[in-house]
């Protein structure tokens, strides 16, 4: 087979699929920070920690209740998306007048809390979870072999980021949503409750990093500081993407983790920094992001 640079094929294809993974993590984990910011216009750090609960929430489900991964796949999204309502309704609505910084202290005071009590319950080692039997083995595509169980985790990014882009822009719904944004006081004289929409969008977003966190669970350790260095990553994603840009996010996150996957190979030096590279560089020329609007 070909070498491209000196590159054997399979390291190229091997990279080529490690990017598309972390991409599946970065687009569905920046989808649940850009619905938040772009209808709440909450700065949710403590996005990395509940996708850790997500994993979390999984491994206890399977361990103390025999729970299988099919169900925690929507379980977990459910514990932990019901945990952000309540986390937006007594803690961040009080904040919603105020300026970002403040649900973003908030947000990461709940870090700490949240990464603290998993830590002093489960240490610091991370706790095995199997790859579901149905998923396990590997594909032979001919230039490559396919962990399945990879395969099936870009498979369902694509399908949550496509079925959460309908809802929000192609849906009765989400017309709500983003009109409740611009203008609440005239969505709420149609009858609409726009703090119960409000709630339910946090629990929304909140559930999609819980979602990938189920989803990385059979792949990485599931450990209390496992969403700390991810999630500073994701908000590179979402400021190239564009703050609240739904489709930034989904095509920022899977061509991020594309490039990033690239650069271990033609030039493995960079390839822990070229993404807040290329940060600084879509902030030098456009402040707003990629697919962000001009304000």
């Amino acid at each position: 087979m070909f070498e491209l640079l000196g590159i054997p094929p399979q390291a190229l294809f091997g990279q080529v699929l490690l990017g598309l993974i972390n991409g599946s993590f970065y687009a569905v984990l920046s989808l649940g920070l850009a619905v938040i910011f772009g209808l709440l216009n909450i700065i949710n750090f403590a996005h990395g920690a509940l996708y850790m609960m997500g994993a979390f929430v999984s491994w206890m489900l399977l361990t103390y209740l025999g729970i299988p991964f099919w169900f925690a796949l929507v379980i977990s999204p459910i514990i932990v998306g019901a945990l952000g309502m309540v986390i937006e309704r007594t803690m961040l609505r009080p904040l919603h007048e105020l300026d970002h910084l403040y649900s973003l202290l908030l947000t990461f005071g709940l870090t700490l809390v949240i990464t603290g009590v998993f830590q002093n319950f489960y240490g610091v080692s991370g706790k095995p979870y199997p790859i579901p039997a149905a998923l396990s083995g590997v594909m032979n595509l001919g230039f490559m072999f396919l962990p399945i169980y990879r395969g099936f985790i870009i498979v369902m990014a694509v399908i949550v980021c496509f079925a959460t882009w309908f809802l929000i822009e192609k849906t009765r719904l989400g017309s709500y949503l983003r009109a409740a944004t611009e203008n609440p006081e005239m969505v709420s004289a149609f009858g609409i409750n726009v703090p119960l929409l409000v709630t339910l969008t946090y629990g929304f977003g909140v559930a999609l990093s819980a979602f990938a966190g189920v989803l990385a669970a059979p792949v990485y350790s599931v450990n209390p500081v496992m969403g700390n260095d991810l999630i500073i990553v994701v908000f590179a994603v979402i400021v190239i993407g564009g703050m609240g840009s739904i489709m930034g996010a989904i095509i920022g996150g899977f061509s991020l983790g594309l490039v990033e996957g690239l650069t271990k190979v033609f030039y493995p030096e960079a390839s822990t920094t070229i993404i807040f590279i290329i940060m600084a560089l879509v902030l030098l020329f456009k402040p707003s992001g990629i697919f962000g609007r001009e304000v």
